[in-house]
């Protein structure tokens, strides 16, 4: 295996941003192995090893850790991508589901660094991503405890990352917007939903049916008058520069009151900081 090519363990691989990853770090001669709950065991799927792994069962954690390492000989990449999706009013989420959430999207990743790292440690290398969410930036109204998981794992891996530079391991957050994927048909959801929040609710799930759309969120939005601010609602600023208009943040405008509260506030230090310098 030549220096360039690195041998990752990608979690959350069989469908979605997980499987398109494994996929596309196979076809770039990296040596990958996926996991996902209901996956055959050694099975191979256009090139990614398959392994069945629950991140939030410490054992399987472990075991399958220990079989990845067994087929590659080693880990230099893991990619924390697997994770659950929530939504419903705040108010009408148990704490029970709001804990299997975290259990999922924050405790899950630490299980896999707990469990890679000591052979990172050993190399002397190792790279760790955190798929996080531009939901981690804002509240998302009706998918409160999804933005405070994401939020949570961010804060996690900037910790990490100090911790481990000594160590030669880097820790990195990515941040995807909105993307097809399954994600949503799996979402966690309570039971009942109070009758005061229904009409929000029910205008917000319809419009993450079909009328969201995204919008490039400049770096430096904050310095824009509000007139120039409410640009970003109708879509003129992908009309932007490059330079101006870095794609790194986006957010869903019809999903939100972001949008509303950014064409209108006179003061722009009570808006969520989307922007991210590239």
């Amino acid at each position: 295996m030549g220096s360039y090519a690195k041998r990752a363990l990608v979690t959350g691989a069989s469908s979605g941003l997980g499987k398109a990853m494994a996929e596309r770090l196979v076809a770039q001669g990296h040596s990958v192995v996926g996991t996902g709950r209901r996956v055959d065991d050694g099975a191979v799927a256009n090139g990614v090893i398959l392994v069945r792994m629950d991140i939030t069962d410490e054992a399987s954690v472990h075991r399958s850790v220990q079989e990845a390492l067994k087929r590659m000989g080693g880990i230099d990449v893991l990619v924390n991508n697997a994770g659950l999706g929530i939504q419903g009013p705040a108010q009408d989420i148990e704490p029970g589901l709001a804990m299997r959430l975290l259990d999922t999207n924050v405790l899950g990743a630490h299980r896999l660094c707990r469990a890679v790292l000591p052979g990172m440690r050993a190399q002397k290398s190792g790279l760790i991503i955190n798929i996080t969410s531009v939901a981690a930036n804002f509240g998302l109204p009706y998918r409160a405890f999804y933005s405070a998981s994401k939020a949570a794992l961010e804060r996690y891996g900037e910790a990490l990352a100090i911790e481990e530079e000594r160590f030669g391991i880097t820790v990195v957050n990515v941040q995807p917007g909105e993307f097809r994927t399954p994600i949503a048909e799996g979402r966690l959801r309570p039971e009942r939903i109070s009758p005061e929040h229904e009409p929000g609710y029910a205008r917000a799930m319809r419009s993450w049916a079909g009328a969201c759309t995204t919008a490039v969120i400049p770096t430096n939005w904050r310095a824009w008058p509000p007139p120039r601010r409410a640009s970003l609602c109708s879509g003129r600023s992908r009309q932007q520069p490059a330079s101006t208009a870095c794609a790194m943040s986006r957010v869903p405008q019809a999903c939100t009151g972001w949008c509303s509260a950014l064409s209108t506030s006179s003061s722009t230090s009570a808006l969520p900081g989307m922007g991210k310098s590239c």
